[in-house]
């Protein structure tokens, strides 16, 4: 029979736990998605998060493709922070190798990691349930 009990099992016999912490969600989407998010300028980054200051002393956000090289003011450049969590947890996701981000500790990045560590699980879910359904096991009968 087929149960949550025994997905949930599977999922921690496989290393995949629902309830952890910040560090270890990211240890643990690094490894599945294959990339590294860092806070040092060394090397190339496939994408990059950072504030800028404007000329009158506002502060704005860069999200962009690269190292920053090639900022699209209009697609790249956020008043908010608020957006940032999206955007970084689509990079974690898009094949990007190296992300730098200049503050780790920031809200959006919190918020980015827990997102994709949520898909990453429930996907993993998913797989686990999919393959003991091809173990044949079943889901309980419903009773009319």
């Amino acid at each position: 029979v087929l149960t949550e009990e025994l997905i949930e099992e599977r999922l921690e016999a496989n290393g995949i736990d629902f309830d952890v912490n910040h560090d270890e969600a990211l240890k643990a989407i690094q490894d599945h998605y294959e990339f590294k998010l860092v806070d040092d300028w060394n090397g190339t980054p496939d994408y990059s998060i950072y504030t800028e200051t404007t000329a009158d002393g506002y502060e704005i956000w860069v999200a962009t493709n690269g190292d920053g090289r090639n900022v699209c003011i209009n697609e790249d450049v956020h008043y908010y922070e608020n957006d940032l969590s999206d955007k970084l947890a689509e990079a974690m996701t898009d094949y990007n190798e190296l992300i730098y981000v200049d503050d780790l500790e920031s809200y959006y990045v919190q918020d980015a990691v827990t997102e994709v560590y949520e898909s990453y699980y429930n996907d993993m879910k998913q797989e686990i349930e999919n393959d003991l359904i091809e173990e044949g096991y079943e889901y309980p009968k419903k009773e009319d």
